[in-house]
């Protein structure tokens, strides 16, 4: 595509919602499409910007039926903590499908912040009833996910190892 990403992503923010119609236009004016017309993709692929970084993988068909039951089987559990976690800026979109938050399943995630490293714990997000049930239901999904980072973007998967 005839788009520099790079030169894009210094022009937007986590304000950027879309929603603004005179800032999505300048946006517009300084960063066209880069494209003639709509192209449509039915295969694996992958889409690059004018400088050769990648943009996109499409992968038709990569998650399963069976497998994405299991993701929102997973976010039926995870809802709840969800729901009482902290929220970024109120700005998420309204989904009923999906509840915004943010938590933590890192084992002694709030330990390595801070003086006492003595006792590590676990996550205060893990220390639920239906913990052991969450991981279960998480496991293998976060193992999906963990290969498509290896592979898609290397860097990234071995820093958080």
């Amino acid at each position: 595509m005839q788009i520099d990403i790079a030169r894009y992503s210094k022009l937007i923010s986590p304000k950027d919602t879309g929603h603004n119609e005179e800032r999505e236009e300048k946006l517009l004016e300084r960063c066209p499409p880069g494209h003639e017309g709509t192209k449509l993709v039915e295969i694996p692929a992958t889409i690059l910007d004018a400088s050769g970084a990648i943009i996109a993988w499409y992968l038709p068909d990569a998650l399963t039926d069976a497998t994405q039951k299991e993701i929102w089987a997973a976010k039926d559990l995870l809802a709840p903590m969800l729901a009482k976690s902290i929220k970024v800026d109120g700005n998420c979109s309204e989904n009923d499908a999906l509840t915004p938050g943010c938590i933590n399943l890192s084992p002694a995630w709030f330990q390595q912040g801070h003086k006492n490293q003595l006792d590590p714990e676990v996550s205060a997000s893990l220390k639920g009833a239906s913990s052991e049930k969450i991981l279960k239901v998480i496991a293998r999904p976060a193992a999906i996910a963990t290969a498509a980072l290896r592979v898609m973007h290397p860097e990234q998967y071995w820093a958080g190892l």
